[in-house]
């Protein structure tokens, strides 16, 4: 299974598309290459092997790429290293403001409980208000990052409160394993690991401030020439859904074969997924424009963005 890193990709993060330069192959005519991480739909549409069986009529190939965040995705994307992929509600907005070649194709439910900030009962910390001058680790760019930032203005707070540590959730885990940040936010499995390692105090979920959605993502050229197999992955995305809705056990058990995660932690994190994938309405094209425009006004990006403008419109 190919796996594609931030060092191999050689970009920083959300560089500007005129100076991406990709020392990966790139995906070939015949094959789509799908960028996901190790948790809930795509693990199991690529176990049951749903998107290959809905392209095998079409003579098209199937590769899954790994990454461990959204935005080394969202690179990946512009770049032409993958073709389509699933991010969080940030990533997007970050590469769409720095150029990137992206369209969105459809949505997916938040990550909802799956996704908090958390402290260790050791820290102290029982508030985000009690995040004020502590270290809090969280990865720049990623739905995470979108939930710290609506956490803390909630309670009449910026960024500039805290001591920002940006790591990518691995190295986030093993700083808060070792005691080096004082906070973290994130994202399943990792929030359900901590959970049962740590048992920490939960600051916040994303449902307590947020209501936004996760996305599949596309290449606009891929898009532009390939609609037929984008529809076919989408339904066939829409059945491994719906059986893993109906089957959060057999979910849980199929995540833990495949990411070695403990039985336990992903039991956790699969009665609380939220399973589905729908069209853009423009209500969800509304609420992702009001986080843009949030990112905006706090300096998180650097120029106002249209996310209309990065709708795929299928021919």
């Amino acid at each position: 299974m190919p796996t594609i890193t931030r060092r191999q990709l050689g970009l920083g993060a959300f560089a500007a598309a005129a100076t991406l330069a990709v020392p990966v192959r790139a995906a070939t005519s015949g094959t789509i290459r799908i960028g996901y991480q190790k948790t809930n739909l795509p693990v199991i549409a690529k176990q049951q092997h749903v998107v290959e069986d809905a392209l095998k009529d079409k003579s098209v190939n199937v590769e899954w790429v790994e990454f461990n965040a959204g935005p080394p995705i969202i690179e990946a994307l512009n770049a032409g290293a993958i073709n389509v992929g699933w991010t969080g509600d940030a990533p997007p907005i970050f590469g769409q403001a720095a150029g990137a070649k992206i369209v969105y194709v459809a949505a997916l439910p938040s990550n909802g409980k799956g996704e908090a900030v958390i402290a260790k009962p050791s820290s102290g910390i029982t508030t985000i208000e009690g995040l004020k001058g502590k270290k809090v680790a969280v990865g720049k760019g990623t739905s995470a990052h979108n939930l710290l930032v609506a956490a803390l203005e909630s309670k009449g707070l910026s960024l500039n409160d805290i001591e920002v540590h940006y790591l990518p959730p691995p190295d986030a885990s093993a700083a808060f394993a070792a005691d080096q940040v004082d906070a973290w936010s994130i994202w399943d499995p990792f929030l359900a690991v901590a959970e049962v390692n740590y048992k920490p105090t939960v600051l916040v979920r994303s449902p307590d401030v947020l209501k936004v959605n996760t996305y599949f993502l596309a290449n606009p050229d891929f898009a532009k020439d390939n609609g037929g197999t984008i529809d076919a992955t989408l339904a066939a995305l829409k059945t491994a859904a719906a059986w893993a809705d109906a089957n959060r056990g057999k979910v849980a058990e199929a995540l833990h074969e495949v990411t070695g995660v403990p039985l336990e932690a992903q039991t956790l994190a699969a009665e609380r997924a939220q399973f589905g994938i729908f069209p853009l309405t423009p209500e969800i094209i509304a609420g992702q424009q009001a986080t843009a425009d949030r990112f905006f006004k706090l300096g998180l990006i650097p120029k106002e963005i249209k996310i209309a403008d990065a709708v795929w419109a299928k021919a």
